[in-house]
C-alpha cells in the first residue's frame, strides 16, 4: 500500500542522481514513518497544562499499583539486592563490565572487594523515603520540615544544605549521591586540598555517599579517592558505591518504557532505587520546565540556573514517567508549596 501511494506521489519530485541504494532506502523511511508515525513528545506548555488539570485532586496512595511496580522492579533489577556493590553480590574474582562502557570490564581484586559491606547496608524495606532532587520549583516551597519527616531521605549530587536553603529542601541525609565529574570539578580530583572536600560534606551528617565507581572507566579513580579520604580523616560519611549491573538493568526498564536519552539522569536512578526499597516514595523538586505551575520564571536549580548539557538527559521523557507514577498512586510528587511563602518570611 505504502509502495503504490509513494509511486503515485513520484511524479511531483524533480529527477535526482541519487545512488539506487539511497533512493531505495529514502523511500523505506518515508513507507516507515507513514505506518509508523514518531511519537511527538508534548512541549513545555502542554505538559504544564496537563499537570495544572490534576491539580486539586486529592492524591492516594495506591497499594496494588505500589506492589506491582516494585514487583516490576524487583524482577528486572533487584534493588534490595543490587542497589550497591557488596561482598555477596560482588564476590573476589568476579568480572564485571562497566555500564557506562562497551569494552571495558574489570576484575575484583581483593584490595577492590575489602571496601565493599557485607550486604546491603539498610533495614529493608524502609518506611517512609523522601527523595530530594535539585529543582528550582524548591525556592521558596517551604518543604523542608515535610521532607525531614520522612525515615529516609535522599539527594542528588552533593547539593547545598545551608541556613538560606534549609526550610526549602531541609537537612536531613541518609544518602547522598556524588558523582565522579563533580569530583574532578569541584574539588581537583581529590589530588590536592582534600580538607576543603571532607568539610564540605560534614553538612550530611551521617550519610552514605552513593557513587558510580565503575560505570566509567575514568570514574573509578575519582571514586576511591573519595572512599579514602573520607576514611583517612575519619569522616561520619560512608561510601558505597553503585552496582554497575543495577544502574544497567534500571536503564534497560526505562527504556523500555519509552525513554530515549544517552543516559539516565541521577534523580531517576535515585527514585528507581527508592521505589525498590522504600514502603512509601514522596519525590520534591522534580520538575524540569522554566515556569512554574503559576507561570512564573524559576531557576534550573533550587541554587543555581546552570543549565545541563543539551541532549544528554531526556529530562522532559523521565518527568512524565514519573507524573504518571503520582497519578497511579505509586509515589507522591510535591509540585506545589508545602507552606505558603508570607508566612515563611513572617516566622
Amino acid at each position: 500500500r505504502c509502495g503504490r501511494r509513494m509511486a503515485g506521489l513520484a511524479w511531483k519530485w524533480p529527477r535526482t542522481r541519487l545512488p539506487v541504494g539511497a533512493s531505495a532506502l529514502g523511500v523505506f523511511v518515508l513507507c516507515w514513518l507513514y505506518v509508523f508515525p514518531v511519537y511527538r513528545l508534548p512541549d513545555e506548555k502542554e505538559i504544564v497544562q496537563g499537570v495544572l488539570l490534576q491539580q486539586g485532586k486529592a492524591w492516594r496512595r495506591n497499594q496494588t499499583a505500589v506492589a506491582l511496580f516494585r514487583k516490576l522492579l524487583e524482577e528486572c533489577c533487584d534493588p534490595g539486592q543490587l542497589f550497591a556493590m557488596t561482598k555477596l553480590n560482588s564476590p573476589m574474582g568476579k568480572n564485571l563490565w562497566f555500564d557506562g562502557e562497551f569494552l571495558y570490564s574489570f576484575t575484583i581484586d581483593n584490595a577492590t572487594y575489602s571496601l565493599f559491606p557485607q550486604a546491603t547496608p539498610f533495614q529493608l524495606p524502609l518506611k517512609k523515603c523522601s527523595v530530594v532532587g535539585n529543582g528550582g520549583i524548591l525556592k521558596k516551597s517551604g518543604c523542608g520540615k515535610q521532607i525531614d519527616q520522612a525515615d529516609f531521605v535522599m539527594r542528588c549530587n552533593l547539593p547545598p544544605l545551608s541556613s538560606e536553603y534549609s526550610k526549602d529542601v531541609g537537612l536531613k541525609t541518609q544518602l547522598v549521591t556524588a558523582n565522579p565529574s563533580i569530583i574532578q570539578k569541584r574539588f581537583q580530583n581529590l589530588l590536592w586540598s582534600r580538607k576543603a572536600f571532607v568539610d564540605s560534606v560534614k553538612v550530611y551528617n551521617h550519610s552514605y555517599i552513593y557513587m558510580p565507581a565503575f560505570s566509567m572507566k575514568t570514574g573509578t579513580g575519582p571514586s576511591l579517592r573519595v572512599y579514602y579520604t573520607l576514611e583517612d580523616f575519619g569522616a561520619k560519611q560512608a561510601v558505597l558505591f553503585a552496582n554497575p549491573n543495577f544502574l544497567r538493568d534500571i536503564g534497560k526498564f526505562w527504556k523500555s518504557k519509552g525513554i530515549h536519552a544517552k543516559r539516565l539522569s541521577t534523580g531517576l536512578f535515585l527514585v528507581s532505587a527508592a521505589l525498590g526499597l522504600c514502603e512509601e516514595v514522596t519525590i520534591y523538586g522534580f520538575w524540569p520546565f522554566s515556569v512554574d505551575l503559576h507561570g512564573k520564571f524559576i531557576s534550573h536549580h533550587y541554587y543555581d540556573n546552570v543549565l545541563p548539557d543539551s541532549g544528554f538527559h531526556a529530562m522532559p521523557e523521565e518527568f512524565l514517567q514519573l507524573w504518571f507514577l503520582h497519578k497511579s498512586g505509586v509515589l507522591r510528587m510535591q509540585l506545589e508549596p508545602c507552606e505558603d511563602p508570607l508566612i515563611q518570611s513572617s516566622a
